[in-house]
């Protein structure tokens, strides 16, 4: 069983609330992405709509993988830089797996479908990301071939005294 993947598919309520299942579903199992569990559909809903609203503006694209039954299984928002001295590279960000796939490769398959699409979209040479620290995300990262290129010792606040590290990762593509 793989996962198929699709940029810039058509927004339709099936995925909409596809990716809001799936954002509510890492989001309570402890992935970071954002949000600390418990949350509901109705809380992940805003920034969900700050991406729509950015694809419709352009700003952003969106990579989804569907599973063998057609359900959302896997996002990840590829999001141009605005800064006309930055244009060069792009934002990696909401990259998610759902909960039932974890361990079947399928990160490795999101990332390598997030860099393809990337090396398809004229002058971007380089992909950027943050992850949350104390998860092991960053070695995740890593053994895709991102490097750590800087570390915000502290600088997300999970819950009172459970501060976690603002990982900065990098993917060259050239």
């Amino acid at each position: 069983m793989s996962l198929t993947f699709t940029l810039d598919p058509a927004v339709d309520p099936a995925l909409r609330d596809g990716i809001l299942d799936l954002w509510t579903d890492v989001s309570n199992a402890g992935g970071s992405v954002g949000f600390v569990p418990p949350v509901t559909r109705e809380a992940i809903r805003p920034e969900l709509v700050k991406h729509f609203a950015a694809m419709a503006e352009g700003r952003t694209r969106l990579l989804v993988g569907h599973d063998e039954a057609g359900q959302v299984a896997a996002t990840a928002f590829l999001t141009f830089n605005t800064h006309r001295l930055m244009t060069h590279w792009l934002w990696l960000y909401t990259v998610m797996i759902h909960p039932r796939h974890q361990g079947r490769g399928y990160g490795r398959d999101l990332l390598s479908a997030a860099e393809d699409a990337a090396r398809g979209f004229d002058g971007i040479e380089a992909i950027r990301l943050t992850c949350r620290g104390g998860n092991g995300l960053e070695r995740f990262y890593g053994s895709c071939g991102y490097k750590e290129v800087g570390r915000v010792p502290g600088a997300i606040r999970v819950a009172p005294g459970d501060d976690r590290d603002d990982v900065h990762m990098l993917l060259t593509l050239s």
